[in-house]
């Protein structure tokens, strides 16, 4: 198993966010990524390479530029707006919803980045664009890696990217790093790529960023949106549209689902994937399903990451692996890996 680490992702540091209606400590912090490395190193299950630098262009498949533009000077605007934001993390405050305009960009900063976003949970800090830039260019290394011939690699960074959509923000996430492993695939050659999310969030940004594309079938295990983050998308009836009709698949999941039932879900999405003629796979690898995960409701074991490790290695596809949410910090890093020893 090839490891394309992140050495920038602590850039990122959020202080609060906004929770069930109170400011708390960030949930998304970077012990995530640091124990998982070490317990790679720990098991040695392969070599850890720095990503290249991928420039914005594999970026720009997936988000819009003005969207890319936002961020990367976002925070010095926040910071000259008043010298003391450089001591507070920048949240959005307002949001165009339904009958408002999104084609105006508007030059005040709040209402820009109310614009890009879609919730109050994920902080813009200072590294924030460092650190989510240099994540993508570990998703694009990952999948070079693959398209030349390995049979897997692990994307391992941090903020995750499963929320974000081409020219939004939310759940922790900026740039979608599965999104741009995906395409990076397609250009590399593959006809058609699958993307598995196994987070226990719906992927909403990945399903927005490829629902009317039929060269990319993005399937989710996840929480049911009746209940459960982020609400607006995730539903059983979202099949696609246009071009991509039937490329759209999504497995909600009541709260408290154990493994056996997740398993079952598990199978018939890779049952759909083998059927879509995916000639390589993409894994939004989130471990928040794990019975201890402070924010979420499954309840999945470190032993039972071995065997879903198996079940996508019996796909048979050419596999990149991004790192995704868990929030049960003193279990994420020994139930990543299982995943991974489950699979190699």
């Amino acid at each position: 198993m090839i490891t394309v680490y992140n050495h920038h992702h602590a850039l990122h540091q959020g202080k609060l966010e906004m929770f069930r209606g109170q400011l708390v400590p960030c949930f998304e912090v970077p012990t995530r990524a640091d124990d998982v490395l070490q317990e790679l190193q720990r098991r040695q299950l392969g070599e850890v390479l720095a990503p290249q630098d991928c420039g914005r262009g594999p970026i720009e498949r997936i988000h819009s530029p003005r969207y890319l533009d936002f961020l990367a000077g976002a925070w010095s605007e926040w910071v000259a707006l008043d010298p003391a934001n450089a001591e507070r993390d920048a949240l959005p405050s307002v949001w165009p919803v339904r009958s408002f305009r999104s084609d105006v960009l508007p030059a005040n900063f709040s209402a820009r980045m109310g614009l890009f976003s879609y919730d109050a949970g994920t902080p813009l800090t200072s590294g924030t664009w460092a650190a989510a830039y240099a994540g993508a260019c570990c998703a694009v290394t990952a999948a070079q890696r693959v398209s030349g011939g390995a049979r897997s690699a692990f994307s391992l960074s941090r903020p995750p990217g499963h929320h974000a959509g081409a020219d939004f923000f939310g759940g922790y996430c900026f740039l979608n790093n599965a999104a741009i492993a995906a395409q990076a695939l397609r250009d590399a050659g593959a006809e058609r790529v699958a993307v598995l999310d196994i987070d226990y969030h719906h992927g909403n940004g990945t399903q927005a960023i490829f629902y009317e594309r039929a060269d990319v079938f993005f399937a989710s295990v996840h929480g049911d949106p009746h209940t459960e983050y982020p609400f607006y998308l995730g539903y059983a009836d979202e099949t696609g549209q246009g071009a991509g009709l039937g490329c759209n698949l999504n497995l909600p999941l009541p709260r408290g689902t154990g493994f056996a039932r997740w398993r079952e879900a598990l199978a018939l999405a890779l049952q759909r994937i083998a059927q879509s003629g995916a000639q390589a796979l993409v894994v939004s690898l989130g471990l928040d399903t794990f019975e201890g995960d402070p924010i979420s409701g499954f309840q999945l074991r470190s032993e039972d990451y071995f065997r879903v490790g198996e079940d996508l290695a019996v796909a048979g596809l050419p596999t990149v692996f991004v790192f995704e949410g868990g929030y049960a910090v003193d279990a994420l890093g020994t139930n990543t890996v299982n995943v991974l020893e489950g699979y190699a």
